[in-house]
């Protein structure tokens, strides 16, 4: 597949479209860089340039007066990739969210940058820096176009994971109710956050999440009261605060007990066994949960 942009200075929102490009359409796709119309018209897909929006062709400019929606280039591509099936309604949102929405708002001039602020716009721009001719500007479109790559698939997999762990984390909640617990116990580590609020979790009666980690130990989090929180429900004690090894094992009267955030949030143990005596000695979980 041959795919064309705009060449010289480039911004987030082609970038990206190249991004959504090879994740979702054609990881070994072609890339041409230019302003001529020959080359242009002679293109698979075209975006950020060309005068066109036009699905059915697979234009995406949004720069001409005909032109009168919100998007940029990048949010084009989203659009396109659901309504041509190559992404799920759910996957498309969760772009739209996580990246496209945002992309299109800088690129539109609904939303400034901060420049303190390191954002994958101002990371973008960031990579024009020093370039001052079109081949340079070629070379680091390149690099930007690797970043949102590995961006787009990293943003791919964490949907991929969001979904399988809706089922896990439902369960697991149920599961917790019936046992009268207030700790979740999740035999594998899943990502249970966006999960578990999802499904009502700020007014679910459980506290902690238990679950494996990944060199054998286990762990509990205190649940935050609200996601993006950095509170707990129900901390951890405080005489464990930032303790150790073989200060928290004194402290809590458990082998194994291996670590305490100073922040009460996280308790690590070496084995399942020890994690669930840890939560006994807490004094901070109820029913049965082991």
């Amino acid at each position: 597949m041959r795919v064309a942009t705009h060449s010289g200075p480039f911004h987030a929102d082609d970038v990206l479209a190249w991004g959504l490009v090879r994740v979702f359409v054609d990881p070994e796709a072609e890339l041409v860089r230019t302003r001529d119309p020959a080359v242009l018209a002679a293109a698979d897909m075209v975006f950020d340039v060309g005068g066109s929006f036009d699905p059915a062709t697979l234009r995406f400019d949004h720069h001409q007066t005909a032109y009168t929606g919100p998007r940029s280039s990048a949010g084009m591509v989203v659009d396109w990739l659901e309504s041509a099936g190559r992404v799920s309604a759910s996957l498309a949102a969760f772009l739209r969210t996580r990246a496209s929405d945002y992309v299109d708002d800088v690129d539109n001039g609904r939303r400034e940058t901060d420049a303190s602020v390191p954002c994958f716009a101002t990371m973008v721009e960031a990579l024009n820096r020093g370039a001052g001719t079109l081949e340079a500007f070629d070379a680091q479109f390149r690099v930007a176009g690797d970043m949102a790559t590995a961006w787009v698939r990293g943003l791919a997999a964490g949907h991929a994971e969001e979904e399988a762990a809706r089922t896990v984390v439902q369960a697991a909640m149920a599961d917790a109710e019936a046992r009268g617990s207030n700790v979740i116990v999740l035999e594998s580590y899943v990502r249970w956050k966006p999960a578990y609020f999802g499904f009502g979790g700020a007014d679910h009666p459980t506290d902690f999440v238990a679950h494996p980690g990944p060199d054998g130990s286990w762990r509990a989090l205190a649940i935050p009261p609200v996601l993006g929180s950095f509170d707990q429900k129900v901390p951890f004690p405080a005489a464990w605060a930032g303790l150790v090894d073989g200060e928290l094992a004194a402290v809590s009267g458990v082998p194994g007990a291996r670590f305490c955030h100073k922040n009460r949030f996280i308790l690590v143990c070496d084995d399942r066994p020890a994690l669930f005596a840890a939560l006994a000695a807490t004094g901070l979980a109820r029913g049965r949960y082991a």
